[in-house]
């Protein structure tokens, strides 16, 4: 898998997780598989916003916001200033985030200056050790990763304890930078971690040790999970009993309590894991936020995906699409339609909309699905994204809505998933649903053979 994919997918992983968390934040366990008992593709889906409160549907929290303040401070100082973090994180706070830790909160707005608040948080005898510093810091363990083991391990604590005067929850922090820099190169969080524990302060090892062992379970955690140890250690839990983003979800949200925070950790690792392309289109498609002190910019899944990369190395700047013919919208089969980017941008306000290509932004339909799909031979995953995209289609035209689907041209990806469409709705043979769809779209190209073959193996299943 390509790495772009993977820094892509910790970083809009975590923002997922943590806007699906979000509504069940502090409700008891299973409270998700009761309301979702099967994966819900249609109209309405698991991001159901709510909870105390009142999220939007896909509205990150203070976990994202953080993380996001963080990021553009890496960025605007080409490494780590604690003291401009700090700022920032300062000004965040006196704007009134409706959702701010109480630990958190105390040590921002003490006065105090960055190098002494959250000691002075500790000596006064207040708990430092929450999970408040674990939840933000993914944007350093990308930044860092490049650098390095002990690099990224030293960010890790240095950041942590701007907030978190506790070194057990550095300690955390620099396990976690350790876990997602192997997972970003491929390898394997638990090996990474038990490489790494070695490296963790003597006082604190033991504890991190039991927590990160492959025996433990939530169901042995001592602390809530609101503390740095449970959090991480149910996030490594989760990876290694699911196999997807989506089963890794689930079981942390199930584990109710602090369910924003544990699903933003692990949907950093378990994104990193699954690259963009491993994490539904129906969650990402809808994640978004503001982060109160900094104006009122929506960040949505493009500005999520261009920084990623940016603090992964990448100079490009954010993809604005060039105009198109603007071909109208025409049905492929019933309910199925086509059309180019600026034909789709332009088309009736009741279709939901299914994004095979980088738009510039939301079009305004109430439903507009987002496929990681590049119009070259390197989709790796590319059979999971067709599953994905044709899985989605299928509950949206079983709750009654007319399915646009489009790429920037209109012709390869469109054409690849509508022929998918027919192969799997109608069950046609390959050569049988590319007839059908030129029939009717003469925009069709075949140029793409990693398509094709996607194609014949979709036939064959």
């Amino acid at each position: 898998m390509d790495r772009q994919h993977r820094v892509m997918g910790a970083l809009v992983g975590s923002a997922v997780g943590d806007a699906l968390g979000a509504p069940f934040e502090f409700g008891p366990p299973d409270a998700f598989s009761a309301r979702f008992p099967t994966p819900a593709r249609g109209v309405h889906t698991e991001m159901c916003g709510g909870g105390t409160l009142n999220w939007e549907p896909g509205e990150f929290t203070d976990d994202t916001q953080m993380a996001l303040l963080l990021a553009e401070s890496l960025l605007d100082h080409d490494g780590l200033d604690e003291a401009d973090v700090f700022d920032r994180f300062r000004r965040w706070a006196q704007a009134g985030p409706p959702d701010i830790g109480v630990q958190t909160s105390a040590v921002l707005l003490s006065g105090l200056p960055w190098d002494t608040a959250a000691v002075e948080h500790v000596r006064a005898g207040h708990r430092a050790a929450g999970n408040g510093s674990l939840m933000r810091t993914t944007p350093a363990a990308i930044r860092f990763a490049a650098a390095g083991r002990d690099a990224t391990m030293d960010a890790a604590r240095r950041i942590s304890a701007l907030t978190h005067g506790d070194p057990a929850a550095g300690e955390g922090c620099a396990l976690f930078h350790e876990a997602l820099r192997v997972l970003l190169d491929g390898g394997d969080a638990d090996a990474a971690v038990a490489d790494a524990l070695p490296l963790v302060g003597e006082p604190y090892r033991e504890k991190w040790a039991l927590v990160c062992d492959h025996g433990w379970t939530p169901q042995d955690a001592t602390e809530a999970n609101g503390a740095v140890w449970p959090t991480l250690g149910s996030a490594l839990w989760a990876l290694r009993n699911s196999t997807t983003f989506e089963e890794a979800m689930r079981l942390v949200v199930d584990l109710g309590g602090d369910t924003d925070t544990v699903a933003c950790v692990t949907g950093a690792l378990a994104g990193a894991r699954a690259g963009m392309t491993g994490i539904p289109i129906r969650w990402t498609s809808v994640v978004h936020g503001r982060v109160p002190g900094s104006g009122d910019r929506v960040w949505e899944l493009r500005d999520l995906q261009w920084l990623a990369v940016r603090l992964d190395g990448s100079s490009g700047g954010l993809y604005e699409p060039p105009p198109t013919r603007g071909l109208e919208p025409t049905e492929i089969s019933p309910g199925v339609w086509a059309a180019d980017l600026d034909g789709a941008r332009r088309s009736d306000r009741d279709f939901a909309v299914v994004s095979l290509c980088r738009t510039g932004g939301r079009f305004g339909h109430d439903v507009q699905r987002f496929a990681y799909l590049t119009d070259d031979d390197s989709n790796t995953e590319l059979v999971t994204v067709l599953d994905d995209v044709l899985g989605d289609i299928e509950a949206l035209r079983a709750d009654g809505r007319r399915v646009l689907v489009h790429c920037h041209a209109g012709a390869s990806r469109t054409g690849l998933v509508l022929r998918s469409w027919l192969v799997r709705s109608e069950g046609l043979s390959a050569r049988a649903a590319t007839d059908r769809v030129a029939a009717v779209w003469p925009h069709l190209s075949e140029w793409n053979s990693t398509f094709t073959a996607a194609l014949d193996e979709l036939a064959r299943r």
